[in-house]
């Protein structure tokens, strides 16, 4: 899977460290920034640089890190497509995605350290929607508020 990844000066290092874990897990990484630390950038403009990517195409799914992932999440759910949440239990990691059709994963570093973050990427990267009746009935739903409100 075509996965990009983004982060703020807070989520830099642990940004590098998802990045490597899902080149192991065999999935092509397209990192759209930070490429260095600076103490004053901002999340939004990552999250901006990492939806373009999904919502163009060029990725399938993305992970966005900041402090706490919740600037990330709300950034990120302003564009059109994208369905966005802070996860740091394994549940939600992948539920999110089976459930919701969730394509963005969002994570604090100030939260989760390295392993718990490994494990959430796991979860998160090995999820599939599943399409059941249920679940495709109220994405439908979120998705008609979309387009109500976009």
């Amino acid at each position: 899977m075509k996965i990009s990844v983004a982060a703020d000066h807070n989520g830099f290092e642990l940004k590098s460290e998802i990045s490597s874990l899902l080149s192991k897990l065999g999935h092509e990484v397209v990192d759209v920034g930070p490429y260095s630390h600076d103490p004053l950038d901002d999340y939004p403009d990552y999250a901006k640089l990492l939806t373009e990517s999904i919502s163009t195409g060029n990725s399938e799914r993305g992970i966005m890190i900041c402090g706490s992932g919740v600037g990330a999440s709300v950034a990120a759910n302003k564009v059109k497509g994208i369905r966005a949440a802070v996860c740091h239990d394994i549940y939600s990691a992948h539920q999110g995605v089976e459930h919701d059709d969730m394509n963005v994963l969002c994570l604090g570093s100030r939260i989760v350290g390295s392993e718990v973050a490994q494990e959430l990427v796991r979860a998160f990267t090995g999820a599939k929607y599943t399409g059941e009746e249920r679940h495709q009935r109220r994405l439908d739903k979120v998705l008609e508020m979309e387009q109500d409100f976009n």
